[in-house]
């Protein structure tokens, strides 16, 4: 009998996929409409438990609040399966007529699915939703403290699933998750794909784990108030999205910039929405607090609210305050608060003009947040498109809250609890994952066109064909062509040739060997190299001749390669800290960065220096 706990917990790893994989060997041939009514079932189910799930949720990992939680839940049972009602995922996808080319959808099979601590019932709902919308079976890995509502959650899935039609099985759940149980499970060969959210440790196994991967960055997310905005209505959207779930969701605004002939309007209406503005000793509290010595959210934080952060900071706050606002000077190490928190805390930055603004909102995103999302506040369209150009984000979102905005709730983009950062951010797709993200498309393509119709070869001239004979035969080649071809590899070489001969000897050897067009360059740089060789070792020889060595004196030998020139070794500078920005112009250099025991490396950098080899651990002398 098995007593080790992590062999437990692999053990039903490969049961539970062995089982969700002999469930989708029948799942996989159902037509799109049987699939849809198992959507359709799981969605109603969500609806009916979703306020129990977030109150199981909040009780079991004390983040956020129930009103919240309760509307991602809604967002995932009941947005989400509205807005992909008709999309078509198995079977044949659409024709083509014209080039007729027909696409057919191809599950991708199990899918790995890493649930977080701060959304667990929620993003039960959208990962089982979306997995087996694309005609896939899906095994839930939760964090191991919010095992028991999202296990509960799966089973509520998966009972709506069978009972709609689906074979027993399709949905799972690890009861005795763990790092080593998760990663038995993203590389276990019957997984198809991983969807991963989570810390940037799970997300980094994910992508080294050899299968294909929807891993996503943290968010650090900035927003711009523009001096067009209507300032009282882009003030209350700004907190109401810190506020909501208390800071959890990945999207959530970390900073807010405003010009500085904004500032008192901006504070005025701060103080109407019940933030509460932090002086400089408080500020100095929240960023001990909030971000650990080795750059990483405390998690006693993450997911509180404000009156509870301000009593663990050691200052006290009305009890209907909405947030924590603190004013910034700068982005960076020597300012903690400008990272992402995961709780309802707010950056405030104040500067020259709109130039300024954009100059700090990127400098927000890469500190921490590459490739995520901001958010703009203005009715100049102009200034929208050139802040949407500039900014390094995947979701660059116009007057709307920041988790409702990026989430798909108030805008046009697909309902997601995963969102991607793009190539910038390391992430495979800048996209709102959803259930096309978990297929492959095959295509039937017919013959619409002879090959010689759009691609015309020309024929081969019969003097370029006849320089290289089939039989292997030498071309003929004169002496003057081999000189010619000797004075310029000298030339080459800085060797003057004007109005000089070669040697005899040399000139003699190179035609002594066949010589063909095709090799002639390179019979007449091998014979300079030996002709400048012979020139040369008297003068080594000489110059060597009063070493004061035996003449078995290795170094006089003229048969000895010249030593190689040393080559100095590149100075080692370990540095104190190492952010994303950081490893990214150390990648564009190719140049590594040294670090000691002592570095701090935020979870961002750490993850990126490692795909690239950048980061290197040295002693300090």
């Amino acid at each position: 009998m098995i007593h080790d706990q992590d062999l437990i917990a692999i053990q039903e790893v490969r049961g539970k996929v062995e089982a969700a994989y002999a469930a989708w060997q029948k799942y996989r041939a159902y037509s799109q409409a049987q699939i849809d009514a198992i959507v359709e079932a799981m969605g109603a189910a969500g609806r009916e438990h979703a306020l129990d799930l977030a109150r199981m949720a909040v009780e079991e990992t004390g983040y956020g609040n129930v009103k919240d939680k309760l509307a991602k839940n809604l967002l995932c049972a009941d947005l989400l399966p509205r807005s992909i009602r008709s999309m078509k995922t198995v079977g044949v996808l659409r024709e083509i007529p014209e080039q007729k080319v027909v696409e057919i959808g191809v599950p991708a099979g199990i899918v790995a699915a890493i649930v977080p601590t701060t959304n667990p019932t929620s993003t039960v709902i959208y990962k089982s939703i979306i997995s087996l919308k694309a005609g896939n079976g899906i095994v839930l890995s939760p964090h191991p403290r919010a095992q028991k509502c999202t296990c509960h959650t799966a089973a509520l899935m998966h009972r709506a699933a069978v009972e709609a039609g689906a074979p027993e099985g399709i949905i799972q759940c690890l009861e005795k998750a763990n790092m080593d149980a998760t990663k038995a499970l993203m590389t276990h060969k019957r997984t198809g794909v991983i969807l991963s959210t989570g810390g940037s440790g799970i997300v980094r196994a994910a992508y080294s784990s050899g299968k294909p991967a929807f891993g996503v960055g943290p968010g650090n997310v900035p927003v711009l108030i523009e001096k067009t905005a209507d300032i009282p209505q882009a003030i209350a959207n700004v907190v109401a999205g810190k506020a909501f779930d208390y800071g959890t969701v990945c999207s959530s605004e970390q900073a807010l910039v405003a010009g500085r002939d904004l500032r008192e309007q901006v504070l005025k209406q701060l103080k109407a929405q019940k933030a509460y503005l932090c002086n400089e000793q408080q500020k100095q509290a929240l960023g001990e607090l909030l971000i650990t010595p080795n750059w990483t959210v405390n998690p006693k934080c993450v997911g509180q609210a404000p009156t509870t952060i301000a009593r663990m900071a050691g200052f006290e706050v009305p009890e209907d305050t909405s947030i924590l606002a603190v004013e910034l000077d700068g982005v960076g190490k020597e300012h903690p608060l400008s990272a992402e928190k995961l709780s309802p805390v707010l950056s405030l930055y104040f500067v020259a003009d709109f130039n300024a603004a954009m100059d700090t909102c990127e400098a927000v995103l890469r500190f921490g947040g590459l490739g995520h999302t901001c958010v703009i506040y203005s009715k100049d369209e102009e200034r929208i498109r050139d802040f949407g150009m500039r900014m390094p984000a995947m979701r660059v979102l116009v007057n709307t809250s920041a988790p409702q905005g990026s989430t798909g709730i108030t805008t046009g983009i697909l309902p997601s609890m995963t969102l991607g950062c793009g190539a910038m951010a390391g992430n495979i797709t800048g996209d709102n994952v959803g259930p096309l993200h978990l297929i492959n498309t095959k295509r039937i393509a017919y013959a619409i066109r002879k090959a010689e119709d759009v691609l015309r070869v020309p024929d081969v001239p019969q003097e370029v064909s006849s320089r290289a004979p089939a039989s292997g035969a030498l071309a003929s080649v004169d002496r003057s062509t081999v000189i010619a071809a000797v004075e310029k590899y000298l030339e080459q070489r800085g060797f003057p040739v004007q109005g000089s001969r070669m040697e005899p000897e040399p000139a003699r050897e190179a035609l002594a060997a066949p010589v063909t067009a095709s090799n002639i360059s390179n019979v007449a740089a091998n014979v300079v190299d030996r002709f400048l060789k012979r020139r040369s070792a008297p003068a080594q020889k000489s110059a060597l001749a009063n070493c004061g060595c035996a003449d078995s004196c290795p170094v006089t030998s003229a048969d000895q390669p010249a030593p190689e020139p040393s080559i100095p070794q590149p100075e080692v500078r370990i540095v104190d800290f190492v952010c994303e920005a950081d490893v990214r112009a150390a990648v564009q250099q190719a140049r590594k960065i040294f670090i000691g025991p002592k570095t701090i490396v935020t979870p961002a950098a750490r993850e990126l220096a490692a795909r690239h080899d950048t980061l290197v651990m040295a002693e300090r002398s």
